[in-house]
């Protein structure tokens, strides 16, 4: 099948269902995860059944129209509210953020949050969808403090830096073993790793765009040369960044 007509079986599929019945089915059943809808006013227009339940709500319909300020407490909301006009500022989701969260009984604990724009039929960000899982066994067990958390958001603004696992580990104050074993028990992934995973999304953004050369995209992703950046691509992603271009274009 020819990749115009995969497109139209897409569009002419998906327009005879209703989306937010599917993506509803999808995720309410899930209790430990919170799926969202944002506008670009930061108000709800949908959520999750574990939504309601976070947020001591009867019902979905009590969300709508609200934003974060009106469901969580001040602390909580004033920080997605900053992510969110970051995602709407600059088009880039966010990924894998730690954030503290409140559960029904009171006490705290912590989830692995990723936003995403959506964009209308122009390509204009109108608002995003969010998914939070809760990380019950790495809070219980203390792995996550706010000095730990701090530093996963120094890289995934800095990745394009130099980032080292020593000096990450003394930002978050623990040894480089203990920084290590948290990466691992919460991402499944070593530091390294984490951060190669940053570098190869961001540059995979910028290739679907297809607006810089891929010698740019290299420098601002932090690999300073377009060959190092296409053997970890073709490593990580089995496929070189001029593959992934092409297909991202042909599927436009």
């Amino acid at each position: 099948m020819a990749p115009l007509d995969q497109i139209r079986l897409r569009d002419a599929f998906l327009s005879e269902i209703t989306p937010s019945d599917v993506l509803q089915a999808m995720f309410d059943p899930l209790r430990e995860v919170v799926f969202s809808i944002k506008d670009r006013q930061g108000r709800y227009v949908l959520i999750s059944e574990a939504c309601v339940k976070r947020c001591g709500l009867n019902r979905k319909e009590e969300a709508i129209g609200k934003t974060a300020f009106a469901l969580f407490p001040k602390p909580m909301a004033e920080r997605y509210s900053r992510q969110d006009e970051r995602l709407f500022q600059t088009g880039k989701p966010l990924i894998d953020s730690l954030d503290l969260t409140i559960y029904n009984d009171g006490s705290t604990g912590w989830c692995l949050s990723t936003k995403q724009p959506l964009c209308d039929r122009a390509g204009a960000i109108v608002g995003l969808a969010c998914v939070s899982r809760d990380l019950i066994e790495p809070s219980r067990a203390h792995m996550i403090d706010n000095g730990f958390a701090d530093v996963i958001d120094h890289m995934r603004e800095h990745y394009a830096e130099k980032l080292y696992v020593p000096d990450l580990a003394r930002r978050a104050r623990i040894s480089e073993a203990q920084f290590e074993r948290r990466m691992k028990r919460i991402f499944e992934l070593s530091a390294g790793q984490y951060l190669m995973k940053l570098r190869i999304s961001a540059a995979a953004r910028l290739l679907q765009r297809g607006e810089e050369s891929i010698s740019e995209i290299a420098l601002q992703v932090g690999f300073f040369d377009q060959s190092l950046l296409t053997r970890a691509f073709r490593r990580v992603t089995g496929m070189t960044p001029g593959q992934c271009r092409r297909i991202a274009h042909d599927w436009r």
